[in-house]
Formats: structure tokens, sequence, C-alpha cells
């Protein structure tokens, strides 16, 4: 298991000359507005209020870059989807993610995240197909599992994998709030 030593928070970028600078690897986080992304960064770094966390959807508006035991960094991006934000804002903050996505060259990973309560958005599946488009490497991790019981978790781990066409290897469960999946 990583040991995280050191965890800081470095630079919120809205364009690529605000990214750090230098050549160490990314994991981006990808995920509808308010999924867990800030709270998936906390636990796995053992911080709270790293990432700042807000039951608000749309509180990430830049991309945040987050450098972990001085070797890589998370990315939390800001979420798609709903957040009580203008329609041109929304526009925006996709094209603020495309342009990272695309243009990156230390992004190593995405992780994209899934609410398990919830079946897969049409903006989900479309982020999936993006990056399998683009041949991302990628890891789908389902959160929340903590609000769910075990007997509605298996059918909405089936939706998701069945919508998402994706097989038990490529699906973590995750908790924030019992550390469920963290390992």
């Amino acid at each position: 298991m990583l040991r995280i030593i050191k965890s800081e928070y470095v630079a919120g970028a809205v364009y690529p000359d605000q990214y750090p600078k230098g050549n160490f690897p990314e994991i981006a986080l990808a995920g509808r507005s308010n999924v867990g992304k800030s709270s998936l960064i906390n636990t796995l770094v053992n911080r709270r209020g790293l990432a700042r966390t807000s039951s608000q959807p749309g509180k990430t508006q830049t991309i945040n870059f987050y450098l972990v035991n001085d070797t890589w960094y998370f990315v939390d991006l800001p979420g798609y989807g709903f957040a009580r934000v203008s329609q041109s804002t929304r526009e925006a903050w996709g094209k603020m993610i495309e342009r990272y996505l695309k243009g990156r060259n230390v992004l190593k990973e995405v992780w994209q995240l899934i609410d398990i309560r919830h079946p897969p958005t049409a903006l989900d599946r479309q982020m999936l197909e993006w990056l399998t488009y683009y041949h991302y490497p990628r890891l789908i991790i389902a959160t929340k599992a903590d609000k769910i019981s075990k007997n509605q978790r298996v059918k909405n781990l089936k939706i998701i994998k069945d919508q998402l066409g994706i097989k038990d290897d490529e699906l973590i469960v995750f908790s924030a709030q019992t550390g469920e999946g963290k390992d």
C-alpha cells in the first residue's frame, strides 16, 4: 500500500499556462458535480479539508492540483452536469476540462467517479466514451457506497456495469465515510 507522507494544494488553474511546471505524473478525477471527487482525494491522502468539499454542486470551478509525496499530482476537475451555474459557465468548464485532458502529456490516468445511488447519466456515458476513444488509462469508482443498503448496492452496481459496458475489475466501490475501497 502506498504511504502518503505529504500532500499539498499547489494551484487552481483555468488555462494551461497556470498548470504546475515539471514532469510529475498526474491522475485526474472526473465526474458529475457533487459525486465526491474532493472527498476521494481527502480520504486517499488522509487529510480532511485539503480539497474543499461542499454539499452544493459546482463548488470546484478550476482545475485543482494537489502534489502528493513531492512526486505526483491528484488533479480535481470541475464536475460536469448539474450545478447552479449558467449554461455558458458549464460550457466554459467543458472546454477547460477538454483542453486539460487533451493537452496534458503528464496525465497518466483518469479516474471517473459515478454516484452508486444513481444510474450513469448521459454525461457519464459520454465521458467514458471520450476516455475510451482517446485511449486514456482509466478506472471507474462508484462513490457514496455507505448511502445505500447492501441489496440495493448489488442492483445498482449491475446497472452501472451494464450501462457503461465495463467489467468487475474496472470498478471500485468507495465510501469516504467508512473508507471502503481506499486500499
